[in-house]
């Protein structure tokens, strides 16, 4: 029980600090309110108001706030912290304006906690208000307001501005350096990260979790295995704790690696998972072409508990994409119809897995009841169509997109490009890559070139393939090379093909596909010397071929066929079953040909 005879603002303070229940600090409050010469000390004030706000009285804390006749610097900081841990932006905001009003010159902390309540509004312009009032009052040096604007630029994808800032700093600390790195790599900007990071350590600046997580993000982005791994070493060398958050960047960074043995030891240590971990591992396998995995980790998922999320799902349909797995892809679609909504990205999902299992209307009646269509979903839509050689719709889809006010980007005239290349159509495909330069601004990228060069090589005009490539200075594009000897292959032109088979192999590719591709050009031209050189180069590198395989879907259960797999138990059925197609074909054939000779 607290007496009328506490009178020392220093014991009222010690107490105020030491409570943790609203019953206390309602008493002090009520000793100060007898007291009443006590309420013009602002610092009893300011730790009545800290103190409610503590305890999550925030109403309490505005109320004693409201009373006071006189409000300095620090009462209304204390105002603004309670409605800050509260995540009342907008109450943050309008004290600061409350502030400005009366008078009161805010301090770097008003102008620190006021910038960060815009960022959390998403009130870019505001923010850059107050950075402007807080230059004004002579903070455009203090670390602490400095690192907020920071912060905001980055979240709100003002990347140049902070940068611009961050170099004009006389002093930084390892906050702002984080936000930097953090930023970048977020932000999709990886060799940034990276080069900032590189500057962290310059200065001497000691490396946290946080800054370990945005190089870990760089790392997956950039597809640098060897910075990965070593930022995990650190990890581990450190004892830097290692939280969910930071085990489920690890998981996400080896998988967009292609390390899914390293990812699922990561994944299977963690003590504690989350469905954002779930996600990361599901997206994972099915971005490495592991939809059986895939499959499985989410029926584990739900075992253990776990409500998929549309990360997850949008993963599954990946799978299903790549099977062809209709039935799983139509109980996923239902699922999200139940359990979520359909967004832009799980819309885009679907109708790429429609279009793969061979049901193009859905994918297009998905794309007709998208509201809001963005720009990856047209380009989706026109990608479908070409799959199934639709040209004509193509051509429309992209007419149609235009018409909507929404620019084609080079993802729509890659879409575009590759569908003119399966279906053939040279002139369509010239027209538009010209169109793609001139009208649109766009300059062609090496996979618009590979589009291009497989276009013409398709249709056996392979010199002229090759004269582009020496007049686009392509010489380096390994991809091009690929796609004119594939052309040549086919059209048996063995003197560009001995051209394009040399300079791929001095650009020393590491895929064992290429090198295949190579060797079976040698021995169609019947050059066994080369066929040996380049069988040899396979062998003496640490190169392993991947045995091509197929996967499709039986009464709900996934068939895996290796090449030149003889151990399937129905292997001799199956090939009876193909000897029995092919004679049928054969016979139509022949039967069809007679019938065309008779009319003729």
């Amino acid at each position: 029980m607290l007496h009328r005879t506490l009178p020392s603002p220093r014991r009222l303070k010690f107490l105020l600090s030491a409570t943790k229940h609203k019953r206390h600090i309602t008493q002090i409050h009520a000793l100060v309110i007898t007291n009443g010469d006590l309420l013009h000390g602002s610092s009893i004030a300011r730790d009545l108001i800290a103190s409610f706000a503590r305890v999550g009285e925030v109403s309490h804390a505005r109320k004693v706030f409201d009373e006071l006749p006189q409000r300095n610097v620090s009462v209304y900081n204390s105002m603004v912290v309670a409605y800050s841990r509260r995540s009342k932006p907008n109450e943050v905001l309008n004290l600061y304006d409350e502030m400005i009003d009366e008078g009161v010159r805010p301090d770097s902390s008003t102008f620190t906690m006021t910038i960060k309540a815009c960022l959390n509004a998403m009130v870019l312009e505001r923010g850059e208000a107050v950075w402007c009032k807080a230059k004004e009052c002579g903070y455009q040096n203090d670390v602490f307001v400095c690192s907020s604007v920071l912060n905001l630029y980055m979240k709100c994808g003002k990347v140049d501005e902070a940068e611009a800032l961050f170099r004009k700093m006389t002093k930084r600390d390892v906050i702002c350096w984080t936000t930097m790195v953090t930023g970048f790599a977020q932000g999709g900007e990886s060799l940034k990260a990276v080069e900032f990071y590189r500057g962290m350590q310059r200065e001497g600046f000691g490396r946290d979790g946080v800054v370990m997580i945005g190089l870990l993000q760089a790392s997956a982005d950039l597809g640098d295995q060897r910075m990965g791994c070593s930022v995990h070493g650190y990890l581990i060398r450190t004892g830097l704790p290692m939280n969910v958050v930071v085990e489920t960047t690890l998981v996400d960074m080896y998988v967009k690696v292609g390390f899914l043995e390293l990812a699922s030891r990561v994944f299977s240590r963690m003590m504690f998972k989350t469905v954002v971990s779930w996600g990361s591992l599901i997206s994972g396998f099915a971005q490495n072409g592991l939809a059986d995995k895939a499959f499985e980790a989410v029926v584990e998922m739900q075992r253990l508990g776990f409500q998929p999320d549309l990360v997850a799902l949008v993963g599954v349909l990946l799978a299903c994409s790549q099977v062809g797995s209709l039935k799983t892809g139509r109980s996923i679609h239902c699922y999200i119809l139940k359990r979520h909504f359909l967004d832009r990205v799980s819309a885009t999902a679907l109708m790429d897995m429609y279009s793969k299992c061979g049901v193009i209307a859905s994918s297009r009646e998905i794309f007709d009841r998208t509201r809001r269509k963005d720009l990856v979903c047209w380009n989706t839509m026109i990608s479908c169509y070409g799959i199934h050689g639709d040209g004509e719709e193509v051509v429309s889809m992209f007419a149609k997109m235009t018409e909507s006010d929404i620019e084609p980007d080079h993802a729509t005239f890659a879409s575009l490009l590759s569908a003119f290349s399966h279906l053939g159509l040279v002139e369509q495909g010239q027209h538009w890559f010209r169109s793609m330069r001139n009208r649109y601004s766009i300059q062609p990228s090496e996979k618009h070139y590979v589009c291009l060069i497989d276009l013409l090589a398709r249709s056996g005009r392979v010199e002229e393939a090759l004269e582009m490539i020496n007049f686009e200075k392509l010489d380096d594009a390994l991809p091009v090379w690929v796609a004119l000897l594939s052309g040549c292959i086919n059209h048996r032109n063995v003197s560009v093909g001995e051209i394009a088979a040399n300079r791929i192999l001095e650009l020393n590719p590491d895929n064992t596909g290429i090198h295949t591709l190579v060797c079976n050009f040698f021995a169609t031209t019947k050059k066994w010397k080369e066929v040996a050189e380049v069988r040899k180069l396979m062998r003496s590198g640490t190169m392993e071929k991947v045995p091509g395989y197929s996967v499709i879907e039986v009464n709900g259960q996934l068939r895996t066929f290796l090449m030149e797999d003889l151990s399937h138990h129905e292997h001799h059925h199956m090939l009876q079953v193909l000897r029995d197609l092919s004679s049928e074909m054969r016979d139509v054939y022949n039967t069809c040909t007679s019938i065309s000779e008779c009319v003729i």
